[in-house]
């Protein structure tokens, strides 16, 4: 991940000097963003599709062949998306040797209230008092959006050390009744540690583009499908690569599905497509960095990232990956 800032202007001539100079080639700096640390946190509740399809009409083979989940990791009541978000966030850091930030961004679309943020709280619990503190709520597409706001912070030196949160209690926001909804969700939180870094100039690896949820799956398949592969291949195309150049594409994980179908348009196998949503359910914002923490790339593999979520809204970004300290 890298932004490359420009500096530069017009010289002017003074008395003693010609009207005018050779206007010198801007200076490009490149502030990069450096992935060191990883960690997870997903409750130790575990609910099987037998288990959840008590109650509905419903039942293991339907959930499994039209999603690929199998189970899915369930929050208690009196846990709340900042505890995982904290954990998270913890090993993270560990992961990344320990230290200080000075900016915490977290994800979700369940926050633990509107105001103050999740995370504030969260910082506050991690002894980052006075940190800089941001929630985000694009849906399941929030963390490739995370991914471009860290990179903007520590672009433009307002950050030099920060975490970055997807963090989820989607489950409880689900109605118990709906079967085309209840079966997709499940609860976790993956976190990042990111710093600012130095490297050769570069493109931007960024494109952008009632009280319970529901979903319109076929609707949402159709466009997801569309917008992922759209917006990787932009992505890929501002990093100087050929989608096909990737070593592995970790994806938001809403359904088996949609990462076959865009595998499969992509002409890549859909090896290089790590699943996690058999066991974990979809996570929204929190689903990329548990799937990668679940496979944890090659140091120096390609990785693409790639989410499409409500609103709708959807994002792609390139990295190489980095190695990591096991903390």
């Amino acid at each position: 991940m890298s932004t490359a800032l420009r500096y530069g202007g017009v010289v002017s001539g003074g008395a003693r000097g010609p009207a005018h100079r050779r206007v010198e080639e801007p200076t490009r700096v490149s502030i990069t963003s450096v992935l060191e640390g990883l960690g997870t946190a997903l409750p130790p509740r575990r609910l099987t599709n037998e288990e959840m399809a008590r109650g509905l009409d419903t039942d293991d083979e339907w959930i499994r062949t039209r999603t690929g989940i199998t189970a899915r990791h369930v929050a208690e009541d009196d846990v709340a998306t900042g505890d995982l978000a904290v954990d998270a966030g913890a090993a993270a850091l560990k992961s990344a040797g320990g230290g200080t930030v000075d900016a915490v961004v977290v994800a979700t679309t369940t926050p633990d209230q509107l105001c103050p943020n999740t995370a504030s709280g969260v910082a506050e619990r991690l002894g980052f008092t006075g940190a800089a503190a941001i929630d985000l709520n694009v849906a399941c597409t929030g963390f490739v959006y995370g991914l471009a706001t860290a990179a903007g912070l520590l672009a433009t030196a307002t950050s030099e050390r920060l975490l970055l949160i997807g963090a989820e209690t989607m489950v409880r926001f689900t109605n118990p009744y709906d079967r085309t909804t209840r079966v997709l969700f499940g609860d976790g939180a993956g976190a990042v540690a990111l710093r600012a870094g130095r490297g050769p100039p570069s493109h931007s690896d960024y494109t952008y583009e009632d009280s319970f949820l529901r979903m319109e799956g076929r609707e949402v398949y159709r466009h997801a499908v569309h917008r992922m592969i759209a917006s990787l291949t932009a992505a890929c195309e501002r990093s100087g690569l050929a989608v096909t150049d990737l070593d592995r594409v970790v994806a938001h994980q809403a359904n088996a599905r949609i990462l076959e179908a865009v595998a499969g348009r992509l002409g890549m196998p859909v090896s290089k497509f790590p699943m996690t949503v058999a066991e974990h359910g979809n996570t929204s914002a929190a689903s990329i960095p548990l799937a990668l923490a679940a496979e944890p790339p090659t140091p120096g593999e390609r990785v693409g990232l790639v989410a499409f979520g409500g609103g709708f809204a959807w994002g792609a970004a390139t990295l190489v990956w980095p190695q990591l300290s096991q903390g």
